[in-house]
């Protein structure tokens, strides 16, 4: 009887489950791989999406800080009044408007936040520095057609700066054709507004600005002849 019962356990033990199987090193280097390829491509994805949140950011205040610009010197050139701010001393000629390339000088109201109010003279300059532009404001009180200076002149205030090119162009009645003539470098009748003006802005990166044409709503008022539309 104690010989079947002992035949019984060993039949017994000889059916139990077996071991646990360990990971072999193929298993192992696999995994590996397939984690290595997962953070890889995880990796990659934030990376991405990064580059794209931060162009778009920068897209964004690139295109904040041309409406700024844009919509300040819109407001500034047209509000140009026929206000000499001088006398050509050799015509008696009175200056009411400057054109050049690189500079443009008007009168025009200034608002109450940008200082005491009434007409100033509003002088923007264009300097060039190698590659680089900016573009400069200065303002001067005009009283009886001649500019007040000020015994503390104010620096000129940064307009805006990081331009590869800048400059400024104009237009007005052809009075030999009595129609729109061309786009002028210069404005050659300092007594009188002309109808439009251009101003062009390159970014450093070669990149243009969308042109801004600006109309002068009181150029009849100095002389001109303003064309129906």
């Amino acid at each position: 009887m104690g010989v079947v019962v002992v035949s019984r356990l060993r039949r017994r033990a000889g059916t139990a489950a077996p071991r646990a199987r360990g990971f072999t090193l193929i298993e192992v280097l696999l995994a590996m791989v397939l984690l290595v390829a997962g953070l890889t491509l995880a990796f990659a994805t934030l990376s991405a999406a990064t580059k794209t949140a931060s162009r778009g950011e920068t897209l964004a205040q690139r295109s904040e800080r041309e409406r700024a610009v844009a919509g300040f010197l819109r407001k500034r050139i047209a509000a140009t009044r026929p206000i000499p701010f001088a006398f050509d001393q050799a015509t008696a000629v009175p200056q009411r408007f400057v054109g050049e390339p690189d500079r443009l000088r008007f009168v025009a109201d200034l608002p109450d936040y940008l200082g005491q109010g009434g007409p100033y003279l509003h002088d923007f300059a264009i300097e060039n520095d190698g590659d680089q532009a900016r573009m400069l404001l200065s303002l001067s009180m005009v009283l009886a057609g001649e500019t007040i200076k000020d015994p503390q002149p104010r620096p000129p205030e940064l307009l805006i700066d990081g331009l590869k090119s800048a400059r400024f162009r104009y237009r007005s009645i052809d009075p030999q054709r009595g129609e729109l003539g061309e786009w002028q470098e210069r404005w050659a009748t300092p007594e009188q507004l002309p109808l439009f003006v251009e101003v062009n802005l390159v970014d450093r990166d070669g990149r243009a600005w969308p042109p801004l044409i600006v109309s002068l709503p009181l150029a009849s008022a100095s002389g001109g002849f303003v064309p129906e539309l």
